[in-house]
């Protein structure tokens, strides 16, 4: 048992949150699971606070679930985190790497700008590109820009009338002025998730959609299932989650008829599907790698 005190950034009692705060008691014997919407920011005297502690003494943090759901807010979090980093506490992802990400945009657009295989976007703030968007993809996926486990995702389809499509993209834009507009594309309902620590492939699953949901995500009935993926979709997915600096993350890929393409890379990673999928204890691995970035 070593001498370092790491908190954990998370939802008290959700199986995630506590696998990992776990695993860090058994190697330190300290446990502090942090609610973020109870942290406070003393600027004038470079001090974050929860409750009694003073997250800036603190040797590091890992952030599993800084909000409950994505949004805006989660941004305004994740800066917090620099506070403490500025006072030389490691965070696990660093918090400019999760800022990077919570956002579906600023994603897209650093894994494009990387060269990473995507589905066909369409990023606008304009109905009538978003209508024609619509007639050219056909069956159309529109995305919040802030959003986990397909949450708010709505499919239009090309084939409806005009006036079908219109009044759908104007509902969806009266709670998403920026519209994020992907191809949908046949994923023969499944998609992967590839994980990584600290830039080392570990593994991945296959996320298998119940029935005929458009979606393969767990909240929407999928499972995990064993997958080996073909050597050249991994180096996909190692490339994409090189472009962001992370600790622990999930990249998410589909295999398409036109070759693999990459959804996303995950702020946080998850540890359900890589023990569901593939039986790795990912926490444990987690928890070793932080140890030894600590210099334990």
């Amino acid at each position: 048992m070593v001498n370092k005190r790491v908190g954990v950034i998370g939802i008290l009692g959700k199986w995630s949150t506590e696998v990992i705060a776990d695993a860090l008691e058994t190697r330190t014997g300290f446990r502090l699971v942090i609610d973020m919407s109870d942290v406070a920011a003393d600027l004038g005297s470079d001090r974050l606070l929860w409750k009694r502690h003073d997250l800036c003494e603190l040797d590091g943090l890992v952030v599993k679930k800084i909000t409950e759901e994505y949004d805006p807010n989660t941004l305004d979090r994740a800066e917090l985190l620099r506070v403490a980093e500025a006072k030389g506490v490691r965070v696990f992802s660093p918090a400019e790497s999760i800022i990077r990400l919570v956002d579906r945009l600023a994603c897209t657009v650093t894994l494009r700008n990387g060269g990473i295989p995507m589905p066909e976007t369409i990023v606008t703030e304009d109905p009538g590109a978003a209508f024609e968007t619509v007639k050219r993809f056909g069956t159309s996926v529109f995305k919040p820009l802030y959003s986990t486990k397909a949450r708010g995702m709505v499919l239009i389809e090309g084939e409806a009338t005009a006036s079908e499509i219109e009044e759908q993209i104007a509902d969806f834009r009266r709670g998403n002025p920026m519209m994020y507009i992907q191809r949908k594309l046949n994923l023969a309902g499944r998609d992967l998730g590839l994980v990584f620590l600290a830039g080392e492939y570990l593994g991945a699953y296959a996320r298998v959609a119940k029935g005929d949901v458009w979606n393969t995500t767990i909240h929407s009935g999928g499972k995990y299932a064993p997958f080996e993926p073909p050597p050249e979709v991994v180096e996909i997915a190692q490339r994409a989650q090189s472009l962001f600096n992370l600790d622990f993350t999930t990249v998410d890929v589909a295999l398409t008829d036109e070759g693999p393409v990459v959804f996303e890379v995950s702020a946080f990673g998850g540890f359900k599907g890589a023990k569901d999928g593939i039986g790795i204890d990912a926490a444990d691995r987690y928890a070793d790698h932080i140890m030894k970035t600590l210099g334990q």
